[in-house]
């Protein structure tokens, strides 16, 4: 895929806390990332699904996440190609833990980013 060059971007200082009404996360990573943490209420696609799965992703605004942010730039170009109002995290799930913003795990251990 391209690399990010276009993309809406933001930052976790940028971004609110809590979220705003109406936006929907999109969670892009693996099944094993999604399972050690991930954001309350996001949609979980592996990027690798995406196309296969486009009407399972939320309409109206959209933030795009990954762990560090590169298949998740790549997913936001390519959504935006399909005419979804998407913005990606920079820094993705490991700035999203950095800055202690809430996370849930399916381990039934304490949330992590791997």
């Amino acid at each position: 895929m391209t690399p990010p060059g276009n993309v809406q971007s933001v930052s976790i200082d940028d971004l609110p806390d809590p979220l705003p009404a109406g936006l929907s996360v999109l969670d892009v990573r693996e099944d094993v990332e999604w399972a050690y943490g991930h954001i309350a209420g996001a949609t979980h696609i592996p990027l690798g699904e995406l196309p296969a799965r486009l009407d399972e992703v939320p309409v109206g605004q959209l933030l795009v996440v990954c762990k560090v942010g590169g298949r998740s730039a790549q997913a936001t170009m390519w959504l935006s190609g399909q005419g979804y109002e998407v913005v990606n995290l920079d820094g993705g799930m490991l700035d999203w833990e950095a800055a202690g913003r809430a996370m849930i795990s399916e381990t039934g251990q304490d949330p992590q980013v791997v």
